[in-house]
């Protein structure tokens, strides 16, 4: 009997062969490299390493050149999809369901002060002092700086011994980026955590009220009633903190660049529209201090706001540069005269009927010459061509960049969890403002963030 063994497909048929995106991908991390190394040295800078806690001249996304900030951006989606591409498939996603680890040993390391511990002590501190300093069980700490370490937060210098690095120095109380990991690793991942729930309920996975979010699900209170009761004074304070963290990381700082606020009259005023504490128009009158700000919230928040401008900038308040107004944008209109009505990251926190709502308040109060200025993340889709053709990855990475903008869709799930409400196209932000009585002029690309453009209709 003769035996007959099939020959495998590609032996019998050649096929052509597909493009080879790992070495494509390679290159563009070669390439991007070298972008990376010729900046820092144009800057009189050696390239960052990830032991080094000293000053980085690219530090903040206002000092980062387009040519820089691209380069960055494709190693960051590069690596992520290369490594996505070669890794067992199985391996890949157990290690993302894994993803919640990270931030919850984060909060720990924010609760004991793990950084301020290790501030000025390059050779790094034994897990039996940490303990001691932090009273906390030293191998559990020593655990838990392990797994940070490992996903390249903190360094292991010699077992058991711990020191800071670029990354863990933003963990210090003092700075502001700590206040937002505080508030992302506590009371909004546990939200996070029964969002599965709400997909599984016929009613709330339908629904867009406040009261059917994660977040009331999770706390048995809005995100909006959560703070600012005296049982949680430190959190409510923790907030504040964040969102001046999340204005840094997002580049509150371009807003002086990206717009032609020179152009506008001297005394011109740009009300703040749901400012919070106006740390973004902080920064605009310190770049254009001819302008007059109105920093309008609720009464609380406008409270915190002036004592925040107090520390930051008291010159505006004692030139009376800076008004704090309290208000109820969902019933008020805000206060009359403004030049510019600009909106950071507000319409992200409400559906799209209460955005029609503030919006039409808003409109009130623009006068004919007016403008309206939504500054928020814009979404693009993950597909070539359409409106954001000109900003897209080039091939084989994804058309948004992939894993190097994350935290825009991250972030669109967040105000999910939170809000019941999400971060919208610039298709979406147009149908809004036709609704509201405004006319789209332009977006302006402001980095993470984009600016619509608003004239009244």
């Amino acid at each position: 009997m003769r035996l007959q063994f099939a020959l495998p497909f590609t032996s019998v048929q050649k096929m052509t062969a597909p493009p080879n995106d790992l070495t494509s991908l390679a290159k563009l991390i070669s390439d991007s490299v070298a972008v990376v190394t010729s900046e820092y040295a144009r800057a009189g800078h050696a390239p960052p390493t990830l032991e080094s806690t000293a000053e980085d001249p690219f530090q903040s996304p206002e000092s980062v050149s387009e040519r820089l900030k691209t380069a960055i951006k494709t190693i960051e989606a590069a690596c992520a999809q290369l490594s996505a591409t070669v890794a067992s498939p199985g391996h890949v996603v157990t290690n993302k369901s894994y993803n919640f680890v990270e931030p919850v040993c984060m909060r720990v390391a924010l609760h004991a002060k793990f950084t301020d511990l290790l501030l000025d002590k390059p050779e790094g501190v034994h897990v039996e002092e940490l303990g001691r300093l932090s009273d906390q069980d030293p191998g559990k700490l020593g655990r838990v700086l392990r797994t940070l370490a490992t996903n390249n937060v903190y360094t292991e210098v010699t077992p058991n011994v711990f020191a800071n690095n670029r990354l863990s120095m933003k963990l210090l109380s003092t700075d502001a980026v700590s206040g937002l990991v505080g508030h992302m690793s506590d009371e909004a991942m546990k939200a996070s955590v029964v969002l599965g729930d709400i997909f599984e309920d016929p009613v709330k996975r339908k629904s867009s009220r406040l009261e059917d979010s994660a977040f009331h699900h999770a706390h048995a209170v809005s995100a909006f009633n959560y703070y600012g009761v005296p049982e949680r004074a430190q959190i409510f304070e923790r907030f504040g903190q964040a969102m001046v963290g999340w204005a840094e990381v997002t580049g509150r700082a371009m807003l002086p660049k990206i717009y032609p606020w020179g152009s506008l009259p001297p005394d011109s005023i740009v009300v703040d529209v749901g400012g919070g504490n106006g740390h973004a128009t902080l920064a605009l009158l310190k770049a254009f201090p001819a302008l007059k700000i109105i920093v309008q919230d609720t009464g609380a928040v406008a409270k915190q706001g002036r004592d925040y401008w107090e520390k930051e900038y008291p010159i505006a308040i004692q030139e009376q540069r800076v008004d704090f107004v309290g208000f109820d944008f969902l019933t008020e209109a805000p206060v009359a005269g403004g030049a510019v009505y600009y909106l950071r990251h507000v319409l992200h926190d409400w559906p799209d009927d209460n955005c029609v709502k503030i919006l039409k308040n808003v409109r009130k109060a623009v006068g004919k010459n007016g403008k309206l200025l939504i500054n928020e993340f814009v979404p693009q889709y993950i597909v070539r061509g359409g409106l954001a053709s000109n900003t897209q990855a080039p091939a084989p990475l994804l058309p948004n960049y992939g894993a190097a903008n994350r935290r825009l869709y991250q972030q669109d799930m967040n105000m999910m969890i939170q809000f019941n409400s999400k971060e919208r196209t610039l298709e979406e932000f147009v149908n809004l403002g036709e609704t509201s009585g405004f006319h789209f002029q332009k977006l302006w690309d402001g980095g993470e963030a984009g600016i619509v453009e608003f004239a009244p209709a």
